[in-house]
């Protein structure tokens, strides 16, 4: 039964990836037969060689916004747990406080981004609180989600054995809001890189966001391709690695 569900999860797999190849396959077809100059859709080929003959400058710009989009993510997750911890143990906080939250994210982050680069400089530190503004939320909303949605018995339940609100919240609240926390870490993920990438368009020395600048600038589409995939790449990883962290800490609950 095994052996057939991994034959099965091999073959699930296999249908995106074959049909992408095809795809791929027509998208140079199409470029080479039609002869259409690089600078309006560049072929695969074109792309996979600038990860060739450009790899330095690609490496040096991605580990820039890798490194702005790590830190700005976990400072978003100190600022999320935190917030959720209060709102809990604080109930007129989360009135205050949880409003202003739900309305800051109508604000187009296209329009926060100059005005950080304004008052933070090009440095890094306007990245980094981009990325952390852009992913706070998502982290938030799901762990005070996974609170509030507790059963309603298990915390009767506590409360008959006379326990505390800390120990409420450490044994009962915190564990089982994981499941929900993490579920905001992953749509959080997704968004890290962008926001970095983002940021630096607007503004910034280096970075995939300036590289991409650069090479649409000078029509070099190529390179503007091969940004992108890193930038989907990495996006894909950083879900990945949180999908890991979620089996290993929730392995429990299975």
């Amino acid at each position: 039964m095994t052996n057939l569900k991994t034959i099965d999860k091999i073959k699930n797999s296999l249908y995106p990836i074959l049909t992408f190849l095809i795809l791929l396959i027509i998208w140079q077809l199409v470029v080479v037969v039609k002869d259409i100059p690089q600078y309006i859709l560049p072929a695969p080929s074109d792309i996979i060689g600038v990860f060739y003959n450009d790899y330095l400058n690609l490496y040096t710009n991605a580990v820039t916004t890798l490194n702005e989009a790590i830190i700005g993510f976990i400072v978003a997750i100190i600022i999320a747990l935190t917030m959720g911890i209060l709102m809990d143990f604080i109930p007129i906080f989360k009135k205050c406080v949880y409003p202003i939250m739900v309305v800051s994210q109508t604000i187009p982050t296209i329009a926060i981004a100059p005005l950080l680069i304004i008052w933070f400089g090009f440095d890094k530190l306007p990245k980094v609180i981009m990325v952390t503004m852009t992913c706070f939320f998502p982290i938030l909303i799901s762990f005070v989600d996974g609170i509030d949605n507790i059963d309603k018995d298990y915390l009767n339940l506590f409360k008959t054995m006379n326990s505390s609100k800390t120990s409420i919240f450490i044994h009962l609240k915190f564990p089982m809001a994981m499941d929900k926390f993490f579920s905001g870490l992953k749509i959080s993920a997704t968004y890290a890189v962008v926001a970095a990438t983002v940021a630096e368009w607007l503004g910034g020395t280096n970075g995939l966001g300036v590289y991409m600048v650069r090479a649409k600038s000078s029509y070099a589409l190529d390179k503007v391709f091969a940004s992108t995939i890193l930038v989907i790449i990495f996006s894909l990883v950083f879900v990945g690695v949180i999908q890991f962290i979620k089996k290993i800490a929730l392995r429990h609950n299975k």
